[in-house]
């Protein structure tokens, strides 16, 4: 077996549960979408527009930016309507998804612990606060490995809405932790080379580098049997990976090659940078075997202007998402496949600024997930929250929830999968009593 072959393979020899899911899809929405202006529709919040909020919801409570200010209720500033076939409520603003809205289950009870940007990221991808944990893609590859040879398990994407300046996302987000260094996340950029350093330097032919490469390893290998030291192994592996990837990502990002037809399902040209061209690049990497995939679309952060850039945001997700997942149902995939939408967090039903272009506040006391595929139940609503929107009240649910759920479907029992740091079993989905959300499972 070669290196690379080996590098693809997990640390779970058998799996103590049926796998649903081959693969994730995680979508997020990075700076925190509106849930009540998406999925989330609030009557009652419509009557107490401009009204002050009743202190009987907030007092006590943490806010980020409205922390001792002038609490006042914001109704809904966009229209809901009815899709699919158990009338499932959406925005105006999803028409497209909505198109799909029987093939999703919409949690809207989730909640987080985090209420700033860094934080509450870190917490969605690593099941803790703060830095220097596995996010997890590196956790699912670490046990699962990965289908594909030739590119990395956990693979990145990052596309910027054509909006103001959104929060920067930080590579740790996709960090492997304390886990070896080969299951941390590739970013492939989204415009221009799509790795650096892809291409060999003038007069270096495939032959001479693979050569190179050989030599190279034999060193290390040598080294590793007298320390035994697993960055050694990664450094052996990443040098083979990265010498298949040569070949493998020009072919990988040439989405040319879709068809017009596919091309236009997805609403996408060639070289965009677009999240559309991104939600196609993943399922070309689902199709080649890759694990995880994380596509982030950022400037969803609307403190302000939120009835001006919403729609904005709205369009450039809306037909690509539902695009996946029709295009995944055509090649037979999406049964296999677990596709995951989310911010890191809600936005409060007080307004952010009173007059003006308004917007809403950081809230991690209520927020709208969506999930679909992979022995996800179909055409289904989870939880609730309040008159207002303020908080989860039934079927509560967390982000180590979320985490527990997504290790069950992928056949992993999340209370058994571990990793010893610092003389801790460490996991992904936490200590706190996290549960797998069994009700929204087929």
């Amino acid at each position: 077996m070669s290196e690379a072959n080996a590098a693809t393979r997990g640390v779970l020899t058998s799996l103590p549960l049926p796998q649903k899911a081959k693969r994730v899809i995680w979508l997020t929405m990075a700076g925190g979408p509106s849930q009540l202006e998406l999925f989330d529709y609030k009557p009652k919040l419509a009557e107490m527009d401009g009204k002050p909020m009743p202190e009987s919801f907030t007092k006590g409570q943490q806010l980020a930016q409205l922390q001792g200010q002038k609490l006042v209720c914001k109704g809904p500033m966009f229209q809901f309507q009815k899709f699919g076939k158990q009338g499932t409520e959406l925005s105006e603003l999803l028409p497209h998804l909505g198109s799909v809205v029987d093939d999703l289950t919409i949690i809207k009870s989730m909640t987080t612990d985090a209420i700033n940007h860094d934080p509450a990221h870190m917490f969605m991808n690593t099941g803790a606060q703060i830095a220097g944990r596995p996010s997890m893609g590196a956790w699912v590859t670490y046990g699962l490995g990965s289908e594909s040879s030739d590119l990395p398990g956990f693979v990145v994407a990052v596309s910027t809405g054509k909006g103001r300046t959104p929060q920067p996302i930080a590579q740790r987000q996709w960090s492997s932790g304390f886990l070896p260094s080969r299951f941390q996340g590739v970013q492939l950029r989204s415009q221009g080379d799509p790795v650096l350093y892809l291409t060999s330097p003038n007069g270096v032919t495939r032959e001479r580098q693979g050569a190179d490469v050989a030599a190279i390893n034999v060193l290390n290998k040598q080294r590793n049997t007298l320390v035994d030291d697993p960055e050694i192994a990664t450094r052996i592996a990443q040098y083979e990976m990265a010498f298949q990837m040569q070949m493998s990502v020009p072919e990988l990002m040439d989405i040319k090659k879709e068809g017009q037809n596919t091309l236009d399902l997805y609403g996408c040209t060639p070289g965009d940078g677009s999240f559309a061209s991104n939600c196609l690049l993943a399922r070309r990497l689902a199709e080649r075997g890759t694990r995880f995939i994380q596509l982030y679309h950022r400037d969803w952060d609307h403190h302000s202007l939120l009835r001006e850039e919403l729609p904005l945001r709205a369009k450039e997700i809306d037909k690509a998402c539902a695009a996946l997942i029709t295009d995944l149902k055509q090649r037979g995939m999406f049964d296999d496949t677990l596709i995951v939408w989310a911010g890191e967090f809600g936005r409060t039903p007080m307004a952010q600024g009173n007059k003006g272009p308004v917007g809403r506040d950081h809230h991690n006391k209520a927020m709208t997930i969506w999930m679909a595929g992979a022995g996800v139940r179909r055409g289904f609503v989870y939880g609730s929250t309040d008159d207002l929107g303020y908080a989860a009240v039934e079927k509560i649910t967390t982000v180590h929830d979320l985490h527990a759920t997504m290790l069950h479907q992928l056949g992993i029992n999340h209370e058994a999968f571990t990793f010893k740091f610092q003389g801790l079993d460490a996991r992904l989905s936490g200590v706190e009593g996290p549960k797998v959300i069994k009700d929204i499972l087929a």
